[in-house]
């Protein structure tokens, strides 16, 4: 039984994925520096609008995407609430001391994360890896020799998984799976890695063999088939997140969600 992993291609597709990569270190980086926990919190739905509303991906599938994250957020602000340090204490039991302050920095490391998760997301189910690399070696100059070396090894971690589903069921039709101790754990993992290791050295001769027979060399002038370039949706990107930088800042002056400013450490 396949998988059904279908979605429909929005503009958040279209945009050049050398332009999205350096946008969002862009915007990893200036959120390390935000400080204020409300215009983190309005940075984060916006990041969490773009993710629900134009990924593309079916909303069953983002949201189970994002349990993960979700639990990453509760553990990291409960454990900086529960366990951490202020003056203005709201409730001590035990090991348990929850202070104002330790609230609000608790809430500012989970709403980092999720921004971080949310927009790594983003990025993950809205860029092709081939069209990151084609794109790479276009606007960056990125060596071809590295580039696709790359998307080959991308290209064999299905074909690993798909034939170790495969001698997973060789396995159980023979009754291994069911067999228990020590020698068998240790007969389970010589029968999967060995067949795997030895496929994964074969298949990777083959690759080099092949691209050097294509005149795979590390020339950088080369022509392209496929050719990526900028459009309107990358101005709408860049636009998107300008706005939301702005928007969650005036948003976060005029309607604060919590009566606190800057959260330091």
């Amino acid at each position: 039984m396949e998988m059904d992993l279908s979605f429909n291609e929005t503009w958040l597709h279209k945009i050049n994925p050398t332009l999205k990569l350096f946008t969002m270190i862009l915007m990893f980086i200036f959120v390390l520096f935000v400080h204020q926990i409300n215009w983190l919190i309005n940075l984060t739905f916006g990041a969490l609008l773009l993710l629900w509303v134009f990924s593309g991906h079916p909303k069953k599938r983002v949201s189970l995407l994002l349990i993960p994250f979700l639990i990453i957020f509760i553990s990291t602000s409960s454990s900086m609430i529960l366990f951490g340090k202020g003056d203005t204490t709201w409730m001590k039991w035990g090991l348990v001391h929850i202070t104002e302050e330790s609230f609000y920095r608790g809430l500012h490391l989970g709403f980092r994360a999720l921004i971080f998760a949310t927009l790594g997301l983003t990025f993950a189910l809205t860029t092709r890896p081939v069209n990151l690399f084609y794109s790479l070696m276009q606007q960056v100059k990125l060596n071809p020799k590295y580039a696709y070396s790359f998307m080959a090894g991308l290209r064999l971690i299905p074909i690993m998984i798909e034939e170790f589903l495969t001698i997973r069921n060789a396995m159980k039709v023979r009754g291994v799976e069911q067999e228990r101790g020590v020698r068998a754990f240790y007969f389970k993992i010589k029968s999967y890695s060995i067949p795997l290791l030895s496929q994964s050295i074969r298949r990777a001769h083959r690759i080099a063999v092949a691209m050097e027979a294509k005149r795979f060399t590390g020339e950088r002038d080369r022509t392209y088939y496929y050719k990526l370039g900028f459009s309107l949706n990358d101005g709408i990107f860049v636009a998107y997140l300008g706005v939301l930088i702005l928007l969650g800042y005036y948003l976060s002056v005029v309607w604060p969600l919590f009566p606190v400013g800057d959260v330091r450490y």
